[in-house]
């Protein structure tokens, strides 16, 4: 009997020490959370391009710009459709004209010169620059085509500097250019010298002149005449009183020589002046001629600043300051 609890004492502690020694039940694996969806990126908004009038209004290079199609009522027609594309001037390039142009182009009597200008500075369609270098013309809107080369890798549009390039528009595309471009003296060859005098505005005091000395008439007459013409600030540089002296009666003869001593016979335009060293006026007395780097001259010191105005009788030539007769 003592060996039987024995026995099953044995088995009990064997018992104990087989699930001592057992290893643990693993625990059943947590179950991971599902993954959280990523927010879809949202596309940002490609930024509404205004139309070219208020591209150039917003830039601030272009106040003057934006001040000649105003008053030549063009902004309604350049915000429309299109589509177009502009070659812009510059504030800096409208300061290249001469003093008083650009107010005399925004008077309400040379609306129509100012619009035929602000017109040969447009074309029709959306041309870009990749595409305006593989031209040598293009038409403008006046009608009138402007010339178009490529030199030392710049872009020239007539004279003018291609500066900027493909400023993107509602309506177009603007390029940027340093020179404001004038269309073709052509326009302008129906009116005599008188004519295109007086219809300029920088030639008032001229006008006045030629009419005390009663010589409208034959400068527009048939000719054909060179005109070396002072503009209004050029006869504002002699000394006071000068002018008013000589638009007197009494010195109609001192004037008319002074006129005349402006006046070549004959058509002489730019390129043929720079080849001459003097030339003999209406008056009988010769000016001398003289290039300098790159400038005309008369009479040493009075400088050619816009050449070939040309006229149906002649052409003109506008300079700085007056030429007074050699006593």
């Amino acid at each position: 009997m003592k060996r039987t609890k024995f026995t099953l004492s044995a088995l009990l502690v064997l018992v104990f020490l087989v699930a001592a020694c057992a290893p643990a039940p693993t625990a059943a694996p947590t179950a991971m959370p599902e993954p959280t969806a990523m927010p879809e990126p949202t596309a940002t908004p490609e930024p509404m391009l205004k139309d070219i009038v208020d591209t150039a209004v917003a830039d601030g290079r272009f106040t003057t710009l934006v001040a000649a199609v105003q008053a030549a009522g063009l902004v309604d027609t350049l915000k429309g459709e299109g589509p177009f594309t502009v070659f812009a001037p510059t504030d800096d390039a409208f300061a290249k004209l001469p003093a008083g142009t650009v107010e005399g182009l925004l008077k309400p009597e040379n609306k129509q010169a100012l619009t035929d200008i602000l017109l040969y500075h447009v074309i029709s369609g959306k041309v870009m620059a990749a595409d305006v270098v593989g031209l040598t013309s293009a038409t403008t809107v006046l009608g009138k085509d402007v010339a178009i080369k490529v030199d030392m890798g710049n872009v020239y549009i007539n004279d003018a500097q291609v500066i900027i390039t493909d400023i993107e528009t509602s309506n177009g595309v603007i390029h940027v250019i340093d020179t404001v471009i004038l269309p073709p003296a052509e326009e302008a060859a129906k009116n005599t010298i008188v004519d295109i005098a007086v219809a300029d505005g920088r030639f008032t005091t001229l006008v006045a002149a030629l009419q005390a000395a009663e010589l409208v008439e034959t400068l527009s007459g048939e000719g054909p005449f060179t005109v070396f013409a002072p503009t209004d600030d050029a006869f504002a540089k002699l000394p006071a009183g000068t002018v008013e002296d000589l638009l007197k009666p009494e010195n109609k003869q001192a004037l008319t020589d002074i006129l005349l001593y402006h006046v070549v016979s004959g058509k002489v335009m730019a390129a043929d002046v720079v080849g001459l060293t003097s030339a003999p006026t209406v008056l009988g007395k010769d000016i001398s001629i003289k290039v300098q780097d790159g400038k005309v001259y008369l009479n040493d010191t009075i400088q050619v600043i816009i050449t070939d105005i040309e006229a149906s009788n002649g052409v003109i030539h506008v300079i700085d300051a007056v030429l007074l007769p050699p006593q």
